[in-house]
């Protein structure tokens, strides 16, 4: 199992930035994908960024060009920079890493508890 543990939430106004940082527990290198999430009540969570092993990246369109994922294989640390932020991306934003556990490739998705964004108008 692995821990992950985010930090760099809080409370911005509309148009500022703010940096979401995650780290684990373990070697995030062996991860085979990493990403951050954001949930609103009463809605799902939704993918909002993720990276993979090779280095691919994938974002949700509402961030699209105003948020950059991106990780540190020292710090064994995944980050979220957002940029350019709006009240619509308020929510718990989490991370999460999915890594294989056997020889058929099966993995396991493991989470965060999760860090507040609020932005204000």
């Amino acid at each position: 199992q692995v821990r992950l543990v985010e930090s760099g939430g809080g409370l911005a106004q509309a148009g500022e930035s703010l940096r979401l940082d995650c780290a684990s527990s373990r070697s995030i290198s062996n991860f085979k994908t990493m990403g951050w999430y954001r949930q609103v009540p009463g809605k799902q969570r939704e993918l909002v960024a993720e990276v993979s092993n090779s280095g691919a990246t994938n974002y949700a369109d509402s961030v699209k060009g105003r948020f950059t994922i991106s990780r540190d294989h020292v710090k064994n640390t995944l980050y979220l920079q957002m940029n350019s932020l709006k009240p619509e991306d308020t929510g718990v934003y989490f991370c999460k890493a999915e890594f294989v556990v056997n020889v058929e490739g099966a993995t396991v998705g493991s989470w965060g508890q999760g860090t507040q964004v609020t932005v204000s108008t």
